[in-house]
């Protein structure tokens, strides 16, 4: 079985927000979807970020509950 899908797409204006590395845009119909991975250096940076420090576990607030009184 073929399929054929003819669009006609006109975009007057796009505003994206922002694309993040597992992002995908897509206009139409697609039969391919091809991959992209861009990295870029927008700040500058010479030298790798620095080691994130181990999460601190927070302390435990232990609440006295008692039980209901019958009414």
């Amino acid at each position: 079985m073929n399929l054929f899908v003819n669009q006609n797409i006109v975009i007057h204006s796009l505003k994206i927000e922002g694309i993040t590395n597992s992002s995908v845009l897509q206009i139409g119909s697609a039969g391919i979807i091809k991959t992209l991975s861009n990295l870029y250096n927008t700040g500058g940076y010479t030298e790798p970020a620095p080691e994130i420090e181990p999460p601190v576990a927070p302390p435990e607030i232990f609440v006295p509950l008692t039980p209901p009184t019958p009414t």
